[in-house]
């Protein structure tokens, strides 16, 4: 039966559909980088007899462990509902199917709160499914519940519909702006309730960047420790000339480091011994990606190309803690999608401002956003924003 997008779902497909959207959160520093889906397989009557959210790459998704769910508690699926928050796949990648799971199965009506964009799968599974027989019914795609599934995913979102991962820059400044006094110091400017949001925030991202200012005078871990995660995000460095120390804190355990260089002198004996000294041990990944001259400067990083090329490796997410000159080059370059920005209730004075740009000559220049959420976060204020059309997917 083919049943069109419904813009008034039913209350208990609502109910269930927001159960699933739980259930998915479930898969954030878990499903990377496949999107964070959640499954909830039951009855009209009310009943549930099974849940499943996404597993590590190469391992179950969402609606197999959902029918395992129900498998194990003795219950048969068929002629049931599943409720899902992304359409269920539709091609042999490291797993087989879910459509065709769900056909085996037996069940009768599947539930879609907002359709996958990979070219492999977007409406293919839908048409499968119904092809099969089953009444499909998708959440009108504005429909609150829609968009809730596309904001979980919109690292994935990102990198499937333009090929550039969903770059969130984090700031903590005091109410003055400032991330650190005028010698650099800035530990700490908020509280721990923000310092621990901070990290949830890493938790949601493929990999967390900074730039070699900050791993040289902070010395940061970039890790997620402030709360539990089953997978950490890729630590990432801007570095044009290699001068990460061996010995830095971020080149620790766990994971590997990337390193984004510019221009290396070919046959220049101090840049060969720096990148070897990094290589030898055993956590870094170069890659040269410089600038034009006449882009950013010459021996920069070129910041776009950067995020191609962490696109293709499969980076949803990218969760940028930086200082004031990588901050301002990548809010100049226009790829900025989303700030994080905790304000302490505290007058700093002179020190760091946020982004090291300008003046600029007219506030019309001004690089505008558009506040999408403020609110608490213990004794601090945290803001998200987003520049003009791209508050949502």
């Amino acid at each position: 039966m083919e049943t069109p997008a419904d813009p008034a779902l039913a209350s208990l497909d609502r109910q269930r559909l927001a159960d699933a959207l739980e259930l998915a959160a479930q898969a954030v520093g878990v499903s990377e980088p496949n999107p964070r889906v959640g499954c909830l397989v039951g009855r009209a009557d009310g009943s549930v007899l099974g849940r499943g959210a996404t597993q590590r790459a190469g391992e179950a998704h969402a609606e197999v462990m959902a029918l395992r769910s129900a498998a194990e508690a003795g219950h048969d699926v068929r002629g049931a509902t599943a409720w899902v928050t992304l359409e269920p796949c539709a091609h042999h990648g490291r797993t087989p199917p879910c459509c065709d799971a769900l056909i085996a199965a037996g069940i009768a009506r599947v539930v879609v709160a907002a359709l996958d964009p990979f070219p492999e799968v977007n409406g293919r599974s839908v048409a499968r499914l119904r092809a099969a027989g089953l009444e499909v019914v998708l959440a009108d795609p504005d429909s609150e519940i829609a968009q809730a599934a596309r904001e979980l995913n919109i690292g994935f979102f990102s990198r499937v519909l333009r090929q550039r991962p969903w770059l969130r820059l984090k700031i903590a400044a005091s109410l003055d702006g400032r991330t650190a006094l005028a010698n650099g110091r800035s530990q700490w400017i908020t509280g721990p309730a923000a310092r621990a949001d901070g990290h949830a925030w890493r938790k949601r991202a493929s990999a967390t960047l900074t730039g070699i200012g900050t791993v040289l005078e902070d010395d940061p871990r970039l890790d997620v420790r402030e709360v539990p995660t089953r997978l950490q995000p890729q630590r990432v460095i801007v570095d044009s000339r290699l001068q990460t120390p061996p010995a830095a804190r971020i080149l620790q355990p766990p994971g590997s480091v990337w390193i984004y260089a510019g221009a290396l002198p070919v046959g220049d004996a101090e840049t060969a011994t720096r990148r070897s000294r990094l290589e030898a041990t055993g956590q870094v990944d170069i890659r040269a990606l410089p600038a034009a001259a006449g882009d950013t400067g010459a021996g920069k990083v070129d910041l776009a190309a950067m995020l191609d090329d962490l696109a293709a490796r499969g980076v949803n997410e990218l969760h940028v803690e930086a200082g004031h000159k990588l901050n301002a080059s990548l809010l100049r370059a226009g790829l900025v999608d989303e700030l994080l920005v905790y304000l302490a209730p505290r007058f700093i004075g002179l020190g760091r401002e946020m982004a090291a740009f300008g003046p600029i000559a007219d506030l019309a220049q001004a690089l505008q956003f558009r506040f999408v959420e403020v609110g608490r976060v213990g004794d601090d204020l945290r803001i998200r924003a987003r520049p003009p059309g791209r508050e949502r997917f």
